[in-house]
């Protein structure tokens, strides 16, 4: 015979839900503070403003977390979700806004979310100029601390970079590989993706596409071959490019070379804080 479940009204819910214990919510006696607790790689769906069609939709990886006093056990994890569920469409604005709203929910006085996310841009091949999707990895970075929120852009640019040295010394050609720039910068002003990714490509010794043609590949090999550059000389033409724009406030740049004939890879780095330069 089959039992009916009884049926519960939703004050009755709300009554069993209050006599369920908080047990995060206890005080706790170690005297130690924790600096980030939250939520780690939950995957989310976003759109994400594009200078070219207004906005794209995308997947993002999301990291959340606030800092938690010593007097507290626990945080509310579950509130971490419910704030990022109600996001949909995502700028530098509205992740401000965000990221303050969860650190105020959460009874913090810090605040810390990172979003990872492919990018697409749809490039065309420098002679035949046949479209394809080029994919970068993109993210944005904010904090919130003493009342003061901070919000960074972050790309990885994939770029082709020739020795210098290599093209002095060789009879035939010179070895190339791919390199990886990696733009951070904090902004004041409205700045898009596409803007960070055409600096790091610009200053490379060339640029890389999804679809080349035969008279495109000529092009980027010989294009190349005529504008050598070690890691040294790709983060300081970066550098100096963003110390040019006022936008940039502060930035981090590194480029990582994946040497095609050594086993290791090059790299270097160049950060700098234009408020804080006397």
């Amino acid at each position: 015979m089959n039992v009916a479940a009884p049926a519960f009204s939703s004050a009755a819910h709300e009554r069993q839900a209050s006599s369920i214990e908080d047990v995060q919510g206890r005080g706790d006696t170690r005297r130690i503070a924790i600096d980030k607790v939250g939520i780690k790689d939950i995957v989310h769906p976003v759109k994400v403003e594009d200078r070219a069609r207004g906005e794209q939709h995308t997947v993002a990886t999301f990291s959340m977390y606030v800092n938690l006093p010593h007097h507290s056990k626990g945080t509310h994890m579950s509130r971490f979700v419910e704030i990022l569920h109600r996001e949909r469409a995502i700028s530098v604005e509205s992740f401000g806004a965000m990221l303050e709203e969860m650190t105020d929910r959460l009874d913090a006085t810090a605040g810390h979310i990172e979003m990872t996310f492919p990018y697409f841009v749809t490039k065309k091949a420098p002679v035949s100029g046949a479209p394809s999707l080029m994919n970068y990895q993109a993210a944005i970075v904010g904090q919130c601390r003493g009342g003061r929120t901070e919000v960074w852009l972050k790309v990885v640019v994939p770029t082709t970079s020739l020795c210098p040295c290599s093209k002095k010394m060789s009879d035939y050609g010179a070895h190339n590989q791919r390199s990886h720039i990696t733009l951070t910068a904090k902004l004041d002003g409205h700045m898009w993706f596409e803007e960070l990714i055409d600096v790091a490509e610009r200053e490379a010794s060339c640029e890389v596409y999804g679809l080349l043609k035969r008279p495109d590949e000529k092009y980027v090999t010989e294009r190349a071959y005529d504008n050598p550059k070690f890691v040294e000389d790709t983060v300081r033409d970066v550098a100096a490019a963003l110390n040019e724009d006022r936008r940039v406030r502060s930035y981090v740049v590194d480029a990582e070379n994946l040497e095609s004939i050594h086993n290791h890879s090059a790299y270097a780095m160049i950060e700098l804080d234009k408020d804080a330069v006397v």
